[in-house]
Protein backbone atom coordinates (compact mmCIF):
# COMPACT_ATOMS: atom_id res chain seq x y z
CA UNK A 1 0.00 0.00 0.00
CA UNK A 2 0.89 3.57 -0.61
CA UNK A 3 3.25 4.91 2.54
CA UNK A 4 2.41 8.35 1.20
CA UNK A 5 -0.79 9.75 1.72
CA UNK A 6 -2.26 13.47 0.27
CA UNK A 7 -5.34 15.26 2.15
CA UNK A 8 -8.31 13.35 0.72
CA UNK A 9 -11.99 13.83 1.62
CA UNK A 10 -13.63 10.77 3.57
CA UNK A 11 -17.30 10.49 3.72
CA UNK A 12 -19.35 9.90 6.68
CA UNK A 13 -20.88 6.40 5.84
CA UNK A 14 -21.01 4.22 8.72
CA UNK A 15 -20.85 3.90 12.78
CA UNK A 16 -17.96 3.85 14.66
CA UNK A 17 -17.99 0.05 15.57
CA UNK A 18 -15.41 -2.24 17.77
CA UNK A 19 -13.92 -5.09 16.23
CA UNK A 20 -14.83 -8.29 17.48
CA UNK A 21 -11.03 -9.15 17.22
CA UNK A 22 -9.13 -7.11 19.75
CA UNK A 23 -5.64 -7.31 20.13
CA UNK A 24 -5.55 -9.16 16.87
CA UNK A 25 -4.72 -8.92 13.02
CA UNK A 26 -7.87 -8.31 11.57
CA UNK A 27 -7.52 -9.32 8.18
CA UNK A 28 -9.36 -6.70 5.69
CA UNK A 29 -11.79 -8.21 3.28
CA UNK A 30 -12.27 -7.79 -0.86
CA UNK A 31 -14.79 -6.86 -3.09
CA UNK A 32 -15.54 -6.77 -6.42
CA UNK A 33 -16.45 -3.43 -8.44
CA UNK A 34 -18.59 -4.05 -11.69
CA UNK A 35 -19.49 -1.12 -13.53
CA UNK A 36 -22.33 -2.66 -15.97
CA UNK A 37 -24.50 0.17 -14.58
CA UNK A 38 -26.83 3.24 -15.79
CA UNK A 39 -26.73 4.53 -12.21
CA UNK A 40 -23.61 4.08 -10.67
CA UNK A 41 -22.16 6.91 -8.37
CA UNK A 42 -18.52 8.16 -9.84
CA UNK A 43 -15.35 6.04 -8.58
CA UNK A 44 -14.06 9.19 -6.67
CA UNK A 45 -16.97 8.29 -4.54
CA UNK A 46 -16.99 4.93 -4.59
CA UNK A 47 -13.47 5.25 -3.24
CA UNK A 48 -14.72 7.23 -0.45
CA UNK A 49 -17.29 5.28 0.60
CA UNK A 50 -14.65 2.25 0.80
CA UNK A 51 -12.44 4.22 3.20
CA UNK A 52 -14.75 4.20 5.62
CA UNK A 53 -15.42 0.55 5.65
CA UNK A 54 -13.20 -2.69 6.05
CA UNK A 55 -12.88 -2.90 2.57
CA UNK A 56 -8.92 -2.67 1.95
CA UNK A 57 -9.17 -5.05 -1.67
CA UNK A 58 -10.76 -3.97 -4.74
CA UNK A 59 -11.03 -6.40 -8.05
CA UNK A 60 -12.21 -4.68 -11.15
CA UNK A 61 -12.59 -6.48 -14.06
CA UNK A 62 -10.57 -3.62 -16.44
CA UNK A 63 -8.19 -1.19 -16.05
CA UNK A 64 -10.91 2.00 -16.29
CA UNK A 65 -8.69 4.72 -15.73
CA UNK A 66 -10.81 7.04 -13.65
CA UNK A 67 -11.42 4.13 -11.19
CA UNK A 68 -7.39 3.72 -11.26
CA UNK A 69 -7.31 7.09 -10.57
CA UNK A 70 -10.08 7.74 -8.11
CA UNK A 71 -8.25 5.05 -5.89
CA UNK A 72 -4.73 6.79 -6.11
CA UNK A 73 -3.03 7.21 -2.44
CA UNK A 74 -6.14 5.74 -0.95
CA UNK A 75 -4.51 3.00 0.81
CA UNK A 76 -6.47 0.38 -0.44
CA UNK A 77 -4.82 -2.19 -2.94
CA UNK A 78 -6.78 -3.05 -6.34
CA UNK A 79 -6.46 -6.14 -8.43
CA UNK A 80 -7.06 -5.29 -12.42
CA UNK A 81 -8.25 -6.98 -14.83
CA UNK A 82 -7.93 -7.73 -19.17
CA UNK A 83 -10.81 -8.17 -20.94
CA UNK A 84 -11.21 -11.82 -22.47
CA UNK A 85 -11.22 -9.78 -25.76
CA UNK A 86 -7.86 -8.53 -25.12
CA UNK A 87 -6.14 -12.06 -24.44
CA UNK A 88 -5.46 -13.10 -27.76
CA UNK A 89 -3.66 -10.20 -28.57
CA UNK A 90 -1.81 -10.02 -25.29
CA UNK A 91 -0.27 -13.82 -25.98
CA UNK A 92 1.05 -12.93 -29.45
CA UNK A 93 4.36 -11.73 -28.27
CA UNK A 94 6.15 -9.75 -24.93
CA UNK A 95 5.98 -6.61 -27.13
CA UNK A 96 2.01 -6.35 -27.27
CA UNK A 97 1.71 -6.99 -23.45
CA UNK A 98 4.23 -4.46 -22.74
CA UNK A 99 1.93 -1.86 -24.73
CA UNK A 100 -1.03 -2.97 -22.87
CA UNK A 101 0.84 -2.32 -19.73
CA UNK A 102 2.38 0.54 -20.46
CA UNK A 103 -0.71 2.38 -21.46
CA UNK A 104 -3.59 0.63 -19.05
CA UNK A 105 -1.53 0.10 -15.98
CA UNK A 106 1.99 2.12 -15.71
CA UNK A 107 0.63 5.48 -15.68
CA UNK A 108 -1.27 5.09 -12.40
CA UNK A 109 1.83 3.31 -10.48
CA UNK A 110 2.96 3.54 -7.38
CA UNK A 111 0.25 6.47 -6.56
CA UNK A 112 -2.72 3.81 -7.21
CA UNK A 113 -1.57 0.69 -5.28
CA UNK A 114 -2.59 -2.00 -8.05
CA UNK A 115 -1.04 -5.79 -6.75
CA UNK A 116 -2.32 -7.94 -9.20
CA UNK A 117 -3.74 -8.47 -13.13
CA UNK A 118 -6.15 -11.14 -13.39
CA UNK A 119 -5.89 -11.78 -16.97
CA UNK A 120 -9.52 -12.50 -18.31
CA UNK A 121 -12.34 -13.53 -16.20
CA UNK A 122 -13.46 -17.38 -16.32
CA UNK A 123 -11.90 -17.77 -19.73
CA UNK A 124 -11.07 -21.62 -20.24
CA UNK A 125 -15.25 -21.90 -19.65
CA UNK A 126 -16.54 -18.84 -21.44
CA UNK A 127 -16.78 -18.78 -25.21
CA UNK A 128 -14.43 -20.79 -27.30
CA UNK A 129 -12.19 -21.42 -25.06
CA UNK A 130 -14.47 -23.71 -23.82
CA UNK A 131 -15.24 -25.12 -26.64
CA UNK A 132 -18.09 -22.44 -27.60
CA UNK A 133 -17.32 -20.62 -30.65
CA UNK A 134 -20.53 -19.32 -31.15
CA UNK A 135 -20.04 -17.52 -28.09
CA UNK A 136 -16.85 -15.55 -28.91
CA UNK A 137 -16.28 -13.68 -32.08
CA UNK A 138 -12.39 -14.41 -31.61
CA UNK A 139 -11.71 -18.45 -31.28
CA UNK A 140 -8.69 -18.82 -29.30
CA UNK A 141 -6.88 -21.85 -27.62
CA UNK A 142 -6.99 -22.24 -24.12
CA UNK A 143 -2.75 -21.84 -24.67
CA UNK A 144 -3.41 -18.08 -25.33
CA UNK A 145 -4.20 -17.39 -21.66
CA UNK A 146 -1.15 -19.56 -20.47
CA UNK A 147 1.00 -17.08 -22.72
CA UNK A 148 -0.57 -13.85 -22.01
CA UNK A 149 0.45 -14.66 -18.43
CA UNK A 150 3.69 -15.58 -18.62
CA UNK A 151 3.75 -12.16 -21.24
CA UNK A 152 2.56 -9.71 -18.74
CA UNK A 153 5.22 -11.80 -15.90
CA UNK A 154 8.30 -10.81 -18.34
CA UNK A 155 6.96 -7.16 -18.51
CA UNK A 156 6.52 -6.95 -14.83
CA UNK A 157 10.02 -8.49 -14.81
CA UNK A 158 11.74 -6.20 -16.96
CA UNK A 159 9.96 -3.36 -15.20
CA UNK A 160 11.20 -4.79 -11.86
CA UNK A 161 7.74 -4.62 -10.76
CA UNK A 162 7.48 -8.56 -10.79
CA UNK A 163 7.36 -8.44 -6.54
CA UNK A 164 4.83 -6.18 -6.53
CA UNK A 165 2.41 -6.84 -9.20
CA UNK A 166 1.37 -10.56 -9.63
CA UNK A 167 -0.41 -12.47 -12.80
CA UNK A 168 -3.33 -14.44 -12.14
CA UNK A 169 -6.74 -15.53 -13.87
CA UNK A 170 -9.94 -16.42 -12.18
CA UNK A 171 -11.73 -19.67 -12.86
CA UNK A 172 -14.83 -20.93 -12.63
CA UNK A 173 -15.80 -23.94 -10.74
CA UNK A 174 -16.62 -25.67 -14.12
CA UNK A 175 -12.95 -25.96 -14.90
CA UNK A 176 -13.56 -29.26 -12.37
CA UNK A 177 -14.86 -32.34 -13.40
CA UNK A 178 -16.92 -32.75 -10.33
CA UNK A 179 -16.71 -30.84 -6.86
CA UNK A 180 -17.35 -33.82 -4.38
CA UNK A 181 -15.66 -35.40 -2.96
CA UNK A 182 -13.39 -32.29 -2.30
CA UNK A 183 -10.51 -35.10 -1.78
CA UNK A 184 -11.52 -37.10 -5.21
CA UNK A 185 -11.71 -33.69 -7.17
CA UNK A 186 -10.03 -33.42 -10.59
CA UNK A 187 -9.92 -30.61 -13.38
CA UNK A 188 -11.51 -31.58 -16.43
CA UNK A 189 -9.55 -34.27 -18.62
CA UNK A 190 -9.36 -31.79 -21.95
CA UNK A 191 -8.12 -28.97 -19.23
CA UNK A 192 -5.26 -30.96 -17.37
CA UNK A 193 -2.35 -29.90 -19.62
CA UNK A 194 -3.65 -26.43 -19.59
CA UNK A 195 -4.36 -26.19 -15.66
CA UNK A 196 -0.92 -27.79 -15.24
CA UNK A 197 0.80 -24.80 -17.08
CA UNK A 198 -1.07 -22.01 -15.21
CA UNK A 199 -1.09 -24.18 -11.42
CA UNK A 200 2.86 -24.21 -12.58
CA UNK A 201 3.16 -20.82 -13.29
CA UNK A 202 1.62 -19.64 -9.64
CA UNK A 203 3.56 -21.61 -8.03
CA UNK A 204 6.73 -20.17 -9.44
CA UNK A 205 5.81 -16.51 -9.33
CA UNK A 206 3.92 -16.86 -5.92
CA UNK A 207 0.79 -15.46 -6.99
CA UNK A 208 -2.85 -17.02 -6.31
CA UNK A 209 -4.90 -19.90 -7.74
CA UNK A 210 -8.26 -17.52 -8.50
CA UNK A 211 -11.63 -19.19 -8.30
CA UNK A 212 -14.99 -17.60 -8.46
CA UNK A 213 -17.28 -20.02 -6.08
CA UNK A 214 -21.14 -20.10 -5.43
CA UNK A 215 -22.63 -22.44 -3.25
CA UNK A 216 -25.80 -20.15 -4.45
CA UNK A 217 -25.68 -22.05 -7.68
CA UNK A 218 -25.13 -24.83 -6.61
CA UNK A 219 -28.62 -24.61 -3.95
CA UNK A 220 -30.76 -23.26 -7.13
CA UNK A 221 -29.97 -26.17 -9.27
CA UNK A 222 -30.31 -28.98 -6.83
CA UNK A 223 -32.61 -27.22 -3.49
CA UNK A 224 -33.75 -30.96 -3.23
CA UNK A 225 -29.97 -31.97 -2.61
CA UNK A 226 -28.21 -29.45 -0.86
CA UNK A 227 -29.32 -27.74 2.28
CA UNK A 228 -29.90 -24.21 2.62
CA UNK A 229 -28.06 -23.62 5.51
CA UNK A 230 -24.75 -25.15 4.71
CA UNK A 231 -24.68 -23.24 1.10
CA UNK A 232 -25.37 -20.27 3.47
CA UNK A 233 -22.12 -20.92 5.07
CA UNK A 234 -24.01 -22.06 7.84
CA UNK A 235 -21.90 -23.69 10.70
CA UNK A 236 -23.47 -26.44 12.27
CA UNK A 237 -22.74 -30.41 12.40
CA UNK A 238 -26.54 -31.24 11.72
CA UNK A 239 -25.87 -29.91 8.21
CA UNK A 240 -22.40 -31.11 7.94
CA UNK A 241 -20.98 -33.47 5.01
CA UNK A 242 -18.35 -35.98 5.59
CA UNK A 243 -15.61 -36.53 3.24
CA UNK A 244 -14.68 -40.49 2.48
CA UNK A 245 -11.04 -39.07 4.04
CA UNK A 246 -12.70 -38.00 6.81
CA UNK A 247 -12.72 -34.70 6.34
CA UNK A 248 -16.34 -32.49 8.13
CA UNK A 249 -17.78 -29.50 6.30
CA UNK A 250 -19.69 -27.57 7.95
CA UNK A 251 -20.15 -25.35 4.73
CA UNK A 252 -19.76 -25.72 1.27
CA UNK A 253 -17.87 -22.72 0.51
CA UNK A 254 -14.73 -24.85 2.14
CA UNK A 255 -15.46 -27.72 0.48
CA UNK A 256 -15.77 -25.83 -3.17
CA UNK A 257 -12.16 -24.54 -1.87
CA UNK A 258 -10.47 -28.09 -0.61
CA UNK A 259 -12.17 -29.37 -4.06
CA UNK A 260 -9.97 -27.09 -6.34
CA UNK A 261 -6.77 -28.18 -3.67
CA UNK A 262 -7.30 -31.58 -4.33
CA UNK A 263 -7.69 -30.87 -8.47
CA UNK A 264 -4.28 -28.38 -8.05
CA UNK A 265 -2.26 -31.82 -5.81
CA UNK A 266 -3.34 -34.39 -8.53
CA UNK A 267 -1.99 -32.23 -11.29
CA UNK A 268 1.56 -33.40 -9.49
CA UNK A 269 3.47 -30.27 -9.15
CA UNK A 270 5.56 -31.95 -5.80
CA UNK A 271 6.30 -29.82 -3.20
CA UNK A 272 5.23 -26.79 -4.84
CA UNK A 273 2.60 -24.44 -3.40
CA UNK A 274 -0.28 -22.54 -4.75
CA UNK A 275 -2.14 -20.62 -2.61
CA UNK A 276 -6.02 -20.28 -2.71
CA UNK A 277 -7.54 -17.00 -3.10
CA UNK A 278 -11.47 -17.05 -3.54
CA UNK A 279 -11.63 -14.29 -6.53
CA UNK A 280 -15.82 -13.98 -5.94
CA UNK A 281 -18.47 -15.13 -3.89
CA UNK A 282 -21.77 -13.63 -2.91
CA UNK A 283 -25.83 -14.35 -3.09
CA UNK A 284 -28.34 -12.12 -4.92
CA UNK A 285 -30.89 -10.12 -3.02
CA UNK A 286 -33.26 -10.47 -6.29
CA UNK A 287 -34.15 -13.35 -8.89
CA UNK A 288 -36.38 -14.78 -11.50
CA UNK A 289 -39.43 -16.00 -11.13
CA UNK A 290 -39.76 -19.15 -9.17
CA UNK A 291 -36.54 -19.01 -7.60
CA UNK A 292 -37.15 -18.60 -3.89
CA UNK A 293 -33.34 -18.76 -2.42
CA UNK A 294 -32.69 -15.34 -4.08
CA UNK A 295 -34.19 -12.97 -1.34
CA UNK A 296 -32.45 -9.97 0.87
CA UNK A 297 -32.33 -12.19 4.02
CA UNK A 298 -30.76 -15.20 2.68
CA UNK A 299 -28.32 -12.72 0.58
CA UNK A 300 -27.56 -10.29 3.63
CA UNK A 301 -27.06 -14.04 5.70
CA UNK A 302 -24.30 -15.14 3.61
CA UNK A 303 -22.18 -12.16 2.85
CA UNK A 304 -22.27 -11.31 6.63
CA UNK A 305 -20.88 -14.90 7.07
CA UNK A 306 -18.55 -14.74 4.23
CA UNK A 307 -17.45 -11.24 5.54
CA UNK A 308 -16.49 -12.75 9.26
CA UNK A 309 -14.98 -15.89 7.22
CA UNK A 310 -12.55 -13.97 5.40
CA UNK A 311 -11.35 -11.86 8.64
CA UNK A 312 -10.97 -15.14 10.86
CA UNK A 313 -7.80 -16.26 9.17
CA UNK A 314 -9.45 -19.55 9.39
CA UNK A 315 -8.47 -22.39 7.07
CA UNK A 316 -10.39 -25.39 5.70
CA UNK A 317 -10.26 -28.49 6.89
CA UNK A 318 -7.86 -29.92 4.78
CA UNK A 319 -5.89 -26.92 5.04
CA UNK A 320 -6.72 -25.57 8.36
CA UNK A 321 -3.68 -23.33 8.67
CA UNK A 322 -3.52 -21.77 5.40
CA UNK A 323 -5.32 -18.55 5.36
CA UNK A 324 -8.02 -17.66 2.10
CA UNK A 325 -8.48 -14.41 1.03
CA UNK A 326 -12.07 -13.65 0.17
CA UNK A 327 -13.25 -11.01 -2.26
CA UNK A 328 -17.10 -10.87 -2.16
CA UNK A 329 -19.40 -9.83 -5.18
CA UNK A 330 -20.50 -7.42 -5.39
CA UNK A 331 -20.23 -3.32 -4.12
CA UNK A 332 -23.14 -3.11 -6.64
CA UNK A 333 -26.35 -4.13 -8.17
CA UNK A 334 -25.47 -3.61 -12.39
CA UNK A 335 -28.81 -2.96 -14.32
CA UNK A 336 -26.99 -3.61 -17.44
CA UNK A 337 -25.72 -7.00 -16.80
CA UNK A 338 -26.73 -9.40 -19.05
CA UNK A 339 -28.96 -12.45 -17.92
CA UNK A 340 -31.80 -13.38 -15.64
CA UNK A 341 -32.38 -10.82 -13.10
CA UNK A 342 -30.61 -12.78 -10.60
CA UNK A 343 -27.14 -11.74 -12.37
CA UNK A 344 -27.67 -7.76 -11.27
CA UNK A 345 -29.00 -8.33 -8.42
CA UNK A 346 -25.69 -9.53 -6.51
CA UNK A 347 -24.35 -5.99 -4.86
CA UNK A 348 -24.44 -4.98 -1.36
CA UNK A 349 -25.40 -1.60 -2.50
CA UNK A 350 -28.16 -0.16 -5.17
CA UNK A 351 -26.61 2.00 -7.77
CA UNK A 352 -28.16 5.10 -5.44
CA UNK A 353 -25.94 4.25 -3.22
CA UNK A 354 -28.32 3.05 -0.47
CA UNK A 355 -28.29 -0.36 0.90
CA UNK A 356 -30.11 -3.39 -0.15
CA UNK A 357 -29.64 -4.84 2.69
CA UNK A 358 -27.58 -4.23 6.06
CA UNK A 359 -24.32 -5.92 6.11
CA UNK A 360 -21.83 -4.41 8.66
CA UNK A 361 -18.75 -2.63 6.86
CA UNK A 362 -17.92 -0.52 9.41
CA UNK A 363 -14.29 -0.92 11.53
CA UNK A 364 -12.76 1.07 13.84
CA UNK A 365 -11.63 5.17 13.11
CA UNK A 366 -12.77 4.82 9.55
CA UNK A 367 -15.23 6.98 10.09
CA UNK A 368 -17.40 9.27 12.47
CA UNK A 369 -20.24 8.47 14.78
CA UNK A 370 -22.53 10.44 16.61
CA UNK A 371 -21.66 9.21 19.80
CA UNK A 372 -24.98 7.12 20.71
CA UNK A 373 -22.83 3.83 19.13
CA UNK A 374 -26.44 2.70 17.38
CA UNK A 375 -25.99 1.18 13.83
CA UNK A 376 -27.41 2.25 10.93
CA UNK A 377 -25.95 4.31 7.98
CA UNK A 378 -27.98 4.75 4.34
CA UNK A 379 -25.01 4.53 2.04
CA UNK A 380 -23.23 7.00 0.31
CA UNK A 381 -22.74 10.82 1.89
CA UNK A 382 -24.29 10.44 4.91
CA UNK A 383 -24.30 13.31 7.22
CA UNK A 384 -23.52 13.14 11.37
CA UNK A 385 -26.42 15.08 13.27
CA UNK A 386 -27.35 16.66 10.00
CA UNK A 387 -24.37 18.67 9.69
CA UNK A 388 -21.15 18.54 7.14
CA UNK A 389 -17.91 18.81 8.68
CA UNK A 390 -15.90 22.21 7.97
CA UNK A 391 -12.44 22.22 6.72
CA UNK A 392 -10.88 20.72 10.13
CA UNK A 393 -8.57 17.51 9.43
CA UNK A 394 -7.49 14.74 12.01
CA UNK A 395 -5.38 12.20 11.81
CA UNK A 396 -6.19 8.46 12.50
CA UNK A 397 -4.55 4.88 12.63
CA UNK A 398 -5.45 2.85 9.49
CA UNK A 399 -7.73 -0.13 10.28
CA UNK A 400 -6.08 -3.58 10.02
CA UNK A 401 -2.87 -1.61 10.63
CA UNK A 402 -0.29 -4.23 12.45
CA UNK A 403 -0.33 -4.41 16.43
CA UNK A 404 3.36 -4.51 16.69
CA UNK A 405 3.99 -1.08 14.62
CA UNK A 406 1.00 0.71 15.86
CA UNK A 407 2.23 -0.39 19.59
CA UNK A 408 5.84 1.22 18.31
CA UNK A 409 3.86 4.43 16.76
CA UNK A 410 2.12 4.97 20.50
CA UNK A 411 5.08 4.63 22.53
CA UNK A 412 6.50 7.35 20.25
CA UNK A 413 4.06 9.94 20.33
CA UNK A 414 3.82 9.63 24.13
CA UNK A 415 7.51 9.78 24.54
CA UNK A 416 9.54 11.09 22.36
CA UNK A 417 7.15 12.42 20.20
CA UNK A 418 5.77 14.98 23.14
CA UNK A 419 2.15 14.20 23.47
CA UNK A 420 0.17 14.54 26.33
CA UNK A 421 -1.31 11.25 26.49
CA UNK A 422 -3.20 11.53 29.63
CA UNK A 423 -6.76 11.19 27.90
CA UNK A 424 -6.15 7.74 26.90
CA UNK A 425 -4.79 6.37 30.07
CA UNK A 426 -7.29 4.85 32.65
CA UNK A 427 -9.86 7.42 33.80
CA UNK A 428 -8.94 9.05 30.85
CA UNK A 429 -12.21 10.73 28.21
CA UNK A 430 -10.30 8.63 25.62
CA UNK A 431 -9.39 5.04 27.69
CA UNK A 432 -12.26 3.36 26.49
CA UNK A 433 -12.33 1.25 24.31
CA UNK A 434 -9.40 0.46 25.77
CA UNK A 435 -8.11 -0.86 21.89
CA UNK A 436 -4.75 -0.46 20.79
CA UNK A 437 -6.46 0.85 17.53
CA UNK A 438 -8.14 3.79 19.35
CA UNK A 439 -5.46 4.78 21.42
CA UNK A 440 -2.82 4.81 18.47
CA UNK A 441 -5.49 7.12 16.84
CA UNK A 442 -5.82 9.31 19.60
CA UNK A 443 -1.92 9.98 20.00
CA UNK A 444 -1.54 10.08 15.85
CA UNK A 445 -3.81 12.82 16.20
CA UNK A 446 -1.98 14.78 18.68
CA UNK A 447 1.52 14.62 17.10
CA UNK A 448 -0.44 15.74 14.16
CA UNK A 449 -1.78 18.82 15.32
CA UNK A 450 0.90 19.80 17.52
CA UNK A 451 3.82 18.98 14.85
CA UNK A 452 1.92 20.47 11.71
CA UNK A 453 -0.74 19.04 9.79
CA UNK A 454 1.59 18.23 6.77
CA UNK A 455 0.64 14.29 5.64
CA UNK A 456 4.47 13.56 6.43
CA UNK A 457 3.13 14.31 10.24
CA UNK A 458 0.35 11.28 9.64
CA UNK A 459 2.69 8.53 7.87
CA UNK A 460 4.03 6.62 11.38
CA UNK A 461 5.44 4.25 8.58
CA UNK A 462 2.39 3.70 6.74
CA UNK A 463 -0.22 2.98 9.36
CA UNK A 464 -1.96 7.02 9.42
CA UNK A 465 -4.42 8.47 7.35
CA UNK A 466 -5.43 11.80 6.94
CA UNK A 467 -9.34 12.54 7.05
CA UNK A 468 -11.57 15.39 7.25
CA UNK A 469 -14.40 13.39 9.63
CA UNK A 470 -14.16 14.10 13.30
CA UNK A 471 -13.42 11.15 15.02
CA UNK A 472 -14.31 12.53 18.39
CA UNK A 473 -16.48 10.00 20.25
CA UNK A 474 -18.63 10.13 23.03
CA UNK A 475 -16.98 12.11 25.96
CA UNK A 476 -13.93 11.89 23.92
CA UNK A 477 -12.50 15.12 21.56
CA UNK A 478 -9.64 14.73 19.44
CA UNK A 479 -7.62 17.77 19.12
CA UNK A 480 -7.77 20.05 16.34
CA UNK A 481 -6.18 23.19 14.90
Amino acid sequence: MATSLSLFLLLLLHPLIFSPFPNAVVSAVGINYGTLGSNLPPPKRVAQLLQATLIDKVKIYDTNPEILQAFSNTGIDLIVAVENSHVPNISTEVAAADQWFATRVLPFIPATSITAIAVGNEYLTTGAAAGNDEKDPNPSDPAALVQAMQNLHSVLIARGLDRKIKVTTPHSMAVLASSFPPSASTFTTNLVPTMTSIAAFLADTKAPFMVNAYPYFAYRDNPDMVNLQYALLGNSTSTSVRDPKGYVYTNMLDAQIDAVRSAIDALGLGHRKVEIMVSESGWPSKGDSGDMAATPDNAKTYNTRLIERAQSNKGTPMKPNDKVEIFVFALFNENKKEGGATERNFGIFNGDGSKVYNVDLSCQFCSNTDGSGSGGGSGFGEKVAGVLRGPSVWCVAKPHSDDKVLQAVLDFCCGAGGVDCREIYEHGDCFEPDKLLAHASYAMNAYYQMHGRNYWNCDFKGTGLVTFSDPTYGTCRYPQQ
